[in-house]
């Protein structure tokens, strides 16, 4: 028998579901993994405490059914929007993902107006307001608060493109999580290198944009 595979790599933990190809659920285990609140207003996790329990939930729900792994033949990703994973040259971690629900940023936020010309042209760039949670005032803080890791920065992604990194080796987000990093012109479907210049972004740091249900890519022979 051949399945599906889902991972939901959210706040409390990793949910996976396994189906059948016919669409009938055979098994659905969680792990959960810490939040960390190091000041007033700040929410984030370890990205590595999220691969650890992608691992974990993998194991425990193939063994649960006593199946081998080269029956499931495809992962679907979802997972916390906006959270923020930056890693350095050697693709490792530089410091905690500053998570969707931090509020840090409120004065970066105010920046962004200021640089982009206004709420209305924010907007026309990108089709959303400038809040919190959303990946470019985190960007700028970094930059403004930890020069020294913002220097180490060579890729920003999100959480569930920080987990197919891992599973696939391969770098890539899809439209629905580049829409909320404040950067994605949502119309047009490409990064807006217009404010990336106004914010002094290198459009390099961010990766390429698939369609949601594109393949992006295999398995690598060590985690099958």
């Amino acid at each position: 028998m051949e399945y599906l595979l889902g991972l939901d790599i959210g706040t409390s933990g990793v949910k996976t579901l396994l189906i059948s190809l016919e669409g009938k659920i055979i098994s659905s285990k969680t792990v959960s993994y810490p939040l960390k609140t190091p000041h007033p207003g700040w929410a984030e996790q370890s990205p590595y405490d999220w691969w650890e329990a992608t691992l974990k939930v993998i194991e425990e729900v193939v063994s649960s059914i006593h199946i081998d792994s080269t029956q499931i033949k495809g992962i679907s990703l979802s997972g916390q929007m906006h959270s923020s994973v930056f890693l350095n040259e050697k693709m490792e971690v530089i410091r905690p993902a500053i998570l969707w629900s931090d509020t840090r940023t409120t004065e970066q936020c105010g920046k962004i107006y200021t640089k982009a010309g206004g709420l209305a042209q924010l907007i026309n760039y990108v089709s959303n307001p400038a809040l919190e949670g959303f990946t470019a005032p985190k960007i700028l803080w970094l930059k403004e608060n930890e020069p020294e890791n913002y220097a180490k920065v060579k890729h920003i992604l999100l959480p569930k493109d920080y987990i197919r990194y891992r599973l696939t080796g391969e770098l890539f987000t899809e439209v629905s999580d580049a829409a909320g990093t404040l950067l994605f012109e949502v119309i047009k479907k490409r990064w807006s290198t217009s404010l990336l210049e106004k914010l002094e972004i290198d459009p390099d740091l961010l990766p390429p944009v698939l369609n949601s249900f594109d393949l992006a890519g295999r398995i690598t022979k060590n985690i099958a």
